[in-house]
Order: C-alpha cells, then sequence, then structure tokens
C-alpha cells in the first residue's frame, strides 16, 4: 500500500475560491437588485429581480451550483472529499471555463459589452483567471496522480 500524496495546496485553494464563489452568488439572490449591480450582474438582470421574476434566482443558483461541483471536485483532488466520478476530466473542465473566462479580460470583442461596465469586464475577468491558474497549478501537479486513479 503506497503512502497518500501530500495534500494539494493548490487544489485546496481553488476549492476554497470556488466555495466562496458559490456563496457570493447566492448572497445576490437575498441581497437583491443592488447586490446584482454592485456584482456586476446587469442591468437586465437586476431589473427583473426588481419586478420580481424568478429567472435572476434561477440562473444565479445554477451558476452557484456548478461553482460549488467545481469546489466539490477540487477538494476531492485535494483528498478532502470523496471521489466523484471522472475526477481528473471534471477538474480539467472548471478550469478550462475559468482560464476561458478570465480571458474575456484580453478579448476586444467583450469592450462592446454595453450591459456590462469596464470595470467590472476588469475585476471579474482577472479574478476568474487568478481562480484558473490556482485550479491549472494544482490539476499540472496532481495530474499524474488523477490520471492513474482514471485509469483503474
Amino acid at each position: 500500500m503506497s503512502a497518500a500524496p501530500p495534500l494539494n495546496l493548490w487544489l485546496v485553494a481553488g476549492g476554497c475560491l470556488s466555495a466562496l464563489a458559490a456563496l457570493v452568488h447566492l448572497a445576490c439572490i437575498f441581497g437583491g437588485p443592488d447586490w446584482y449591480r454592485f456584482f456586476g450582474a446587469g442591468e437586465g438582470i437586476a431589473r427583473a429581480a426588481e419586478r420580481g421574476s424568478w429567472a435572476p434566482a434561477l440562473i444565479t443558483v445554477g451558476i452557484a451550483a456548478v461553482l460549488t461541483l467545481g469546489a466539490f471536485y477540487a477538494f476531492a483532488a485535494a483528498g478532502l472529499a470523496p471521489r466523484p466520478p471522472l475526477l481528473r476530466t471534471g477538474l480539467v473542465v472548471m478550469t478550462a471555463i475559468y482560464l476561458l473566462r478570465g480571458l474575456v479580460l484580453f478579448a476586444p470583442s467583450s469592450l462592446n459589452r454595453q450591459d456590462l461596465t469596464p470595470g467590472f469586464l476588469f475585476w471579474s475577468s482577472l479574478i476568474v483567471l487568478v481562480y484558473g491558474v490556482v485550479h491549472a497549478i494544482g490539476v499540472q501537479q496532481a495530474w499524474y496522480i488523477l490520471s492513474e486513479e482514471d485509469a483503474s
């Protein structure tokens, strides 16, 4: 029997970041239209929340669920949660989502988004890009272990 691999602090950090993002999204539901505006969801979402539409809450719960699943997968890969199916694949997909969303920072077409402020686009892209880099480093460090386990 081999010894357990050392704790992957990058994946622990990635899991914590994903969990924090999920909590912030859920807080927006309870904070209402002003929170949606503050966190940059766009005026359309804020106005829909003001009208009492369920759409903003449902969209936000969906995003929070994906972020929570990402946190779980990161914690599982770090050995802190039970192993889910397709662990390596799930981590790669979550990392790719973060990196691609973060790279919006460098996409000239994103500057034409009238529904989002330039400040929101810059800061949210930078934050998500950091999330992606943290996950990528963690996945890279655990790649051999993850690939070994997925093969069995």
